[in-house]
């Protein structure tokens, strides 16, 4: 297969690329078919970025039943490679951290994709994981960091969700896809919080197990791991940066629900924390995999506002995540509770300054290596708001470009 120069393609077509290649790979890695789609060698390259983007390359090559041109194939086969390679190092890791934490008297929980693999719902391997995020009491901070720069982890950064540790990096990271050498993030919580958009929600006391032992804990219950990825789904969605792992994530741990653990998230955790927030990343799962219980969403239903409401049966994955190649001045703003949110949703979003404007649009327009239509060239950022241009993602396009420039 010749290999696509982006030079060839405007933006446009980047984006229709994105878009359909995402929703067939979702439809397919959710119900897998025989039917090979009919691509063009570009969208077959962009594929690969959606791919990667989505983190459902191992999935892919288990499952898709397409007779796929070899290229990909062999793409995929060497993701599943890397993948699997960088899971093993992630699992000594997570022993050597369960032991100091023993020894410690720290106990810990695991989070997300970790604890998917303890519960069985993924092969060795099966499903990359960025970083290894932890979760501790506020007590146990100090003693974990410590056990983290035992092990070389040095705290390298800190966000509003976590505490970044990182070891010296000594090889230097893929450019595009998983490699089984890339370094290994820990992310150390003490708080379980996502902002929607405005105001936050936080459910750390939920996951804590009631009786931690020193090292290793599982979630509380299997209600509270769903209710967490829930949540982290209903974070990323008005940011636009959902992955399509995460609606699989959601899916299998779905189908190993038993009417026990639906009745605590619908009983408990619905009156402590509402489930307004669960109702669009149900639907979406619901658009591509099976339906979550009807009384689950009619709960989640019940509290959600009705822009919301209406907003989450119409969402497709390509229009939440970074398939969506453009900026997007209020995204998200439906997700605001009451008029005065969405008022000082707009009024935060609107405030971007022109210079922050004129980053983004300078290292898009160096960096995209795209040519664009006449429609698609910008004027001076000053000189029109966010309300009529729409800059380029700069993660998603960086991608695309490494998915084109890669060898056969």
């Amino acid at each position: 297969m010749s290999h696509p120069q982006p030079t060839l393609h405007t933006l446009s077509a980047v984006q229709a690329a994105l878009r359909n290649t995402s929703e067939t790979l979702a439809h397919e890695l959710a119900h897998p078919s025989a039917r090979t789609p009919d691509w063009s060698a570009f969208e077959w390259r962009v594929a690969r970025a959606v791919a990667v983007l989505h983190g459902v390359s191992t999935l892919l090559h288990t499952r898709l039943r397409w007779s796929a041109p070899a290229d990909w194939s062999a793409f995929l086969e060497s993701q599943r490679t890397h993948i699997l390679r960088r899971y093993r190092r992630m699992e000594t890791l997570l022993q050597a951290i369960t032991s100091s934490a023993r020894e410690a008297h720290v106990a810990f929980v695991a989070l997300k994709g970790a604890a998917l693999h303890q519960l069985g719902l993924y092969a060795a391997g099966e499903r990359p994981m960025a970083d290894l995020d932890l979760l501790v009491s506020v007590p146990d901070l100090e003693r974990m960091s410590g056990i983290l720069e035992s092990l070389r982890y040095r705290p390298t950064a800190l966000t509003w969700k976590h505490q970044v540790f990182e070891q010296q990096q000594v090889s230097v990271p893929a450019t595009f896809g998983e490699h089984a050498d890339n370094p290994i993030k820990i992310d150390l919580h003490v708080r379980i919080r996502e902002i929607l958009p405005h105001n936050g929600l936080e459910i750390t006391n939920l996951l804590l197990p009631a009786k931690p032992r020193a090292g290793l804990n599982a979630y509380r219950s299997r209600a509270a791991l769903m209710a967490h990825l829930l949540l982290h789904a209903a974070g990323a969605i008005p940011q636009r940066i959902l992955r399509l792992v995460q609606l699989h994530d959601l899916a299998l741990l779905s189908a190993q629900m038993s009417a026990q653990d639906w009745a605590e998230l619908t009983g408990p955790i619905a009156r402590q924390y509402g489930l307004w927030w669960a109702l669009a990343p149900m639907m979406l799962v619901q658009r591509y995999y099976e339906p979550f219980p009807p009384q689950v969403v009619a709960e989640a239903a019940a509290h959600c506002h009705w822009p919301l409401r209406r907003s989450s049966r119409r969402k497709l994955l390509s229009e939440v995540s970074f398939s969506d190649l453009r900026r997007s001045a209020f995204a998200g703003i439906e997700w605001s509770r009451s008029a005065l949110e969405m008022l000082l949703y707009a009024a935060g979003r609107a405030g971007l300054t022109a210079q922050v404007l004129q980053r983004t649009v300078l290292s898009a327009s160096v960096n995209s290596g795209l040519d664009r239509t006449a429609d698609e060239l910008w004027p001076s950022p000053p000189a029109r708001g966010w309300l009529e241009l729409r800059p380029i993602r700069p993660a998603t396009i960086s991608m695309v470009r490494a998915a084109l420039s890669q060898p056969n």
